[in-house]
């Protein structure tokens, strides 16, 4: 699983629109939605904030690890 698969499925776990995502990082939902399938990278502030919003490590979200949660 990569990054695109794991930013999707946290954004759909916890019943959250692209346009809802777009907003917390500041963007436009057809960027977002660009990231989402591959089109455009995602630029590292977004990883941080979506990290932050979402309490998972960048570990996680990159596919370094499968512990979906940040270790204190």
């Amino acid at each position: 699983m990569d990054y695109i698969d794991r930013i999707r499925a946290l954004r759909e776990d916890n019943d959250m629109t692209q346009q809802a995502m777009a907003d917390i990082l500041e963007t436009s939902q057809t960027m977002y939605a660009r990231y989402e399938r591959g089109a455009n990278e995602m630029p590292i502030r977004h990883l941080i904030t979506i990290c932050k919003f979402f309490k998972v490590s960048a570990d996680y979200i990159l596919g370094f690890t499968d512990e979906i949660k940040q270790k204190k």
